[in-house]
């Protein structure tokens, strides 16, 4: 039973580099102006694509932004965006303008990860949980930034736009839902923690209190 069982293991030098790539990970924002590979990216997006989603639905649809003219109008949506989040951020304003969110400008290849038109049409796992469609496609965006991370390349999520100001810029059909800019490529040199816990903006909680036995966690981190 144990042999058997053991067989479905993974070598002890593959096991340390799947936890390897996942510890390294990192939210990029720094980026070298140099080209990515064709061969490379497609091995990237052919990762996501495995990706596993709720009723086999896949929802993620990937627009390459290869425009320079549109990526300067998702760099200036972005940066409306900060400046309106800015605004509400109360105390911590000046701390939350010094940080860098994006590397639109200078990354080899600029991705948008949307959610496709016509999702309700899916129901298998999504009745009471319409938003497996979103959870779907995150998997498929970490699946991505892992597979960068082992080709040497960063990747940055950016999150700071108006979903229909991106739908308009890429001429996404009705109903279509866009979630992510990627800014992907080169780095000079990875973080060696994740950037914000590093400028002082949080800290990682610790595992223990986030896990629940029979129950929600009764000791949470406290802020």
């Amino acid at each position: 039973m144990t042999e058997t069982r053991d067989s479905h293991r993974y070598s002890q030098p593959e096991l340390d580099a799947v936890y390897r790539v996942i510890a390294e990970r990192r939210d990029m924002r720094h980026f070298i102006d140099a080209p990515v590979d064709a061969d490379v990216l497609r091995r990237l997006l052919a990762a996501a694509h495995y990706a596993p989603s709720v009723g086999y639905m896949q929802p993620w649809r990937f627009i390459r932004v290869c425009s320079p003219a549109l990526r300067r109008a998702l760099h200036d949506e972005v940066e409306a965006e900060r400046l309106r989040t800015a605004e509400i951020m109360g105390p911590r304003k000046q701390a939350f303008m010094q940080l860098k969110v994006e590397g639109i400008r200078d990354c080899g290849e600029l991705l948008v990860v949307a959610l496709t038109d016509g999702r309700e049409r899916h129901v298998f796992g999504r009745r009471t949980l319409p938003e497996m469609d979103l959870a779907s496609a995150a998997c498929a965006i970490q699946n991505l930034w892992l597979a960068a991370r082992a080709e040497g390349l960063g990747v940055g999520w950016v999150s700071m736009f108006d979903p229909a100001a991106l739908v308009d810029l890429l001429s996404m059909p009705d109903g279509a839902h866009p979630i992510a800019i990627l800014c992907l490529g080169h780095v000079r040199e990875f973080y060696d923690r994740p950037m914000l816990e590093a400028e002082g903006w949080a800290d990682r909680l610790s595992l223990d209190a986030l896990i629940g036995i029979d129950g929600w966690p009764s000791t949470p981190d406290a802020e």
